[in-house]
């Protein structure tokens, strides 16, 4: 205890005879340092907030479109238009094991009224899961449930700006009717505020939801080859996202038997893979941190190569004065342990005042409103460790080829020395 006691004194005493030197060495270490963390926080910033902004329109899901045959198969001509179908749904949720869940829409157009407005809304005919798979969360009341779809129950739930036309301001609007296309219906639910950029058939907060048998049955689409069963997409959800890749070639295999076309047709189907293009995103963001660290590595390097000389010019200042005390009996140990003690301390101390700063930057960047496709800097304790090995390693290293310098003197050359 004593031993270090002293030696942290000595190297103390060492750096505050050489104060602005040691403040300007440790300005690029602390730099290297906060550029790393702040860096990589801003890539993490703007990947989650690309994964919130997707999480709006459904997590890890992916929406299949119908389209038309480019290949001829199964005795039948290209140009074939698909058009998807309730027992698609059915046969995936029975085949497909490595797909989680599956559910369909039926979009329609409807002519809505309430006792105080009216208008034209898109109405989705859908199942009960839909409010979990699409991020359809009712703020009041509730959404729509599985007794509703099995007895085609006239009710729906209002989409936030579908509600402020209809009713305005007015409360109590749970449980009263509106009209659709002169038929009424009770209204159990209305859809919670979502921001929302992305869409592949119009804002949620536009549209009305009514159980898909319903609107079957009384809203069709005006459509002259429309028949039951039919539906506008299929919605499905991978079991995980490892077995998305097999989850969407079971998709299609299904899909390519039902209506006989190739599973490798790409005209067939259209898709849309959230995990994919979610996946894609990241890989942006990952290469354009990776790179941008790279740079801040250097910078921290070629603090670390400042430490080096400092403490190359503190052993060349200290020459009689290692050789003084290696004539007194001190080991060529201590005399090491002294000059890395005191290159190790300056990069480390420098190291914990960038992490210090940048962690306060981002947390004043955080208190502010974000961006929707930005999450603020989350400085995470991988970031941590990272700038934290990567000082380590250059810390060491930099201290360490003038410490073996100066425990390599012999005291004759280093008394010899006339500086």
């Amino acid at each position: 205890m004593d031993y270090a006691k002293e030696l942290l004194r000595q190297v103390l005493s060492n750096l505050a005879r050489n104060k602005l030197r040691s403040v300007l060495t440790m300005a690029g270490i602390a730099w290297g340092v906060a550029s790393i963390v702040l860096i990589v926080a801003m890539g993490d910033g703007f990947k989650q907030g690309q994964r919130n902004n997707t999480r709006q329109l459904g997590e890890n899901i992916v929406i299949v479109f119908p389209g038309r045959t480019e290949k001829q198969a199964g005795g039948r001509r290209a140009g074939r238009r698909i058009r998807l179908n309730y027992d698609d749904i059915r046969d995936i949720r029975t085949e497909c094991y490595r797909v989680r869940t599956v559910i369909g829409e039926l979009e329609t157009q409807a002519r809505a009224a309430s006792p105080f407005n009216s208008g034209s809304f898109t109405v989705n005919g859908v199942e009960p899961e839909y409010s979990k798979v699409r991020s359809v969360e009712a703020g009041e009341g509730r959404f729509l449930n599985e007794a509703d779809s099995a007895e085609a129950r006239r009710v729906c739930v209002l989409g936030v700006n579908v509600r402020k036309q209809l009713f305005g301001t007015r409360g109590a609007v749970l449980g009263s009717q509106v009209r659709l296309n002169g038929i009424p219906f009770e209204i159990v639910g209305l859809m919670k505020d979502k921001k929302q950029n992305s869409s592949y058939s119009g804002l949620d907060v536009d549209k009305i939801y009514v159980p898909y048998s319903t609107v079957e049955r009384d809203l069709p689409p005006n459509d002259p080859n429309f028949l039951p069963g039919i539906v506008n997409d299929i919605v499905y959800v991978p079991a995980s996202l490892e077995e998305w890749k097999s989850a969407q070639d079971q998709v299609k295999a299904v899909l390519a038997r039902n209506h006989r076309f190739d599973a490798d047709d790409k005209g067939a189907l259209g898709m849309w893979d959230t995990v994919e293009n979610a996946q894609m995103v990241d890989g942006i963001f990952t290469s354009m941190t990776g790179f941008l660290g790279t740079i801040a590595v250097v910078t921290l390097t070629l603090g670390g190569v400042g430490v080096m000389n400092i403490m190359l010019v503190s052993v060349s200042e200290r020459t009689r004065e290692i050789g003084l005390r290696k004539a007194l009996g001190a080991r060529r140990s201590r005399i090491l342990a002294d000059f890395l003690v005191e290159g190790v301390l300056l990069a480390v101390v420098s190291g914990a005042a960038g992490w210090l700063g940048s962690w306060s930057l981002a947390a004043l960047v955080n208190s502010f409103p974000m961006p929707e496709m930005f999450a603020g800097l989350p400085v995470r304790s991988s970031t941590t460790l990272v700038a934290f090995s990567a000082l380590a390693i250059i810390a060491v290293a930099s201290a360490l080829l003038p410490a073996w310098r100066a425990a390599s003197l012999t005291p004759v050359e280093a008394l010899r020395d006339e500086r």
